[in-house]
């Protein structure tokens, strides 16, 4: 049987999971549908389960569908919904639903992040603007309005690298997911200390970075009975959806561009002089 790779996308309405050859070729596909709650306005949210309970349904799915024997999967690919903030405690367990990428409570908290920072220090550390989408003012926002969360975290994840989190046991993260989180040194491809000393951030909180091609993890006993994958499995750094998309299509030459029409609308394009797009290093 020839070797296999499979790829999971956290995606804002389903998780899903594509078995494919190494000549590309779609064996198998499935998705596992689910919602995102909007409490108040503004406000849109996400329980962390079920990122993992899709990943499982997903992933049996596919290995049913197509009978290849887990030992032939060579590897785990992973992209996922950006900026998402996903709080977890000291053992792990989710603290709050995850505020979403689309969530828009957090303008006055973008507002003190580039009043402390400064914005076009902002800029030049982060390569982005604060928006209201991004994980640090969601961070600031936890703090000021749910102190007795805010006083339990122990962990901080995106909606992709929990569920590696749930497969691994591996606090990880990669550089074009970590980049949408204004807290990313994109120029140094590493966590800013300026941005998290500025935020008061601990960087405790914060998972390991890897490049996106990187093997950052191994499926974990529990997650190979949990999935019926074979445990040792590598799983790769992955990517941000935007961005995994960006390289899929080709803007990764100057000339060519794309444009995704979805959950959300984003315009990537690239040239010499400009870069376009939702997330800034990949």
């Amino acid at each position: 049987m020839p070797t296999c790779l499979l790829g999971i996308d956290v995606s804002t309405t389903a998780t899903k999971a594509l078995l494919m050859d190494e000549q590309g070729r779609v064996i198998a596909v499935d998705a596992t549908e689910y919602p995102f709650e909007t409490p108040r306005p503004l406000w849109s949210e996400q329980d962390p389960g079920l990122f993992w309970n899709g990943t499982v349904r997903s992933i049996r799915k596919v290995l049913e569908q197509s009978q290849v024997d887990p030992a032939h999967i060579a590897a785990v690919g992973r992209t996922g919904q950006m900026h998402g903030l996903t709080l977890l405690d000291a053992r792990g367990d989710p603290l709050r639903p995850c505020i979403m990428w689309n969530d828009q409570r957090m303008a006055a908290e973008c507002a003190t992040i580039s009043e402390r920072v400064g914005k076009e220090r902002v800029l030049q550390l982060t390569g982005n603007p604060v928006l209201p989408g991004f994980s640090a003012s969601k961070i600031l926002w936890v703090r000021k309005n749910e102190p007795a969360v805010y006083r339990r975290v122990a962990h901080l994840l995106l909606p992709k690298d929990y569920a590696r989190y749930r497969l691994t046991n591996e606090f990880v993260s990669d550089v074009s997911d970590s980049s949408g989180t204004a807290l990313f040194d994109v120029g140094k491809r590493q966590w800013s200390d300026e941005m998290l000393q500025a935020l008061e951030i601990p960087r405790t909180w914060l998972p390991e970075v890897t490049e996106s091609a990187v093997v950052s993890a191994k499926i974990s006993a529990g997650a190979a009975n949990a999935t019926g994958l074979i445990e040792g499995t590598p799983v790769v750094g992955g990517g941000g959806d935007q961005a995994a998309q960006a390289v899929g299509t080709g803007i990764v030459h100057e000339g060519i561009a794309s444009v995704t029409l979805g959950t959300s609308g984003v315009l990537f394009a690239q040239s010499d002089t400009f870069r376009v797009g939702n997330c800034s290093a990949y």
